[in-house]
């Protein structure tokens, strides 16, 4: 059984910085690929960024230069470390694993940008 578990949202003002980490558990090989989305209000869930077990990682335009995802490969952990946060970031961020053509999910971390 493959669990998901995020932490690290909460309220921040515009300009501001978070952390957010994803912890996995289970049963899960070397070879993985994680990802972090989001969901606003109202909004589809859309694809923050993604990064390989070798590190290779991916972006969507709207958080590039400003968000920055990371992997420590002994702890199954993944991070996303935000910076200059805007109201338009505000969602629910999740985490999320594939290997084999299977996906996991986590429950989800609100974040809120407002001043």
């Amino acid at each position: 059984q493959v669990q998901l578990v995020e932490s690290g949202g909460g309220l921040v003002q515009p300009g501001g910085s978070l952390r957010l980490s994803c912890a996995a558990s289970g049963s899960i090989p070397s070879f993985n690929v994680m990802y972090w989305y989001r969901q606003a209000p109202g909004k589809e869930r859309e694809l923050v960024a993604s990064i390989t077990s070798l590190g290779g990682t991916n972006y969507a335009d709207s958080v590039k230069g400003r968000f920055t995802i990371s992997r420590d490969g002994a702890k199954n952990t993944v991070y996303l470390q935000m910076n200059t946060l805007k109201p338009e970031d505000t969602a629910i961020y999740y985490c999320r694993v594939r290997f084999y053509g299977m996906d996991y999910w986590g429950k989800g971390t609100p974040v809120t940008v407002s001043s």
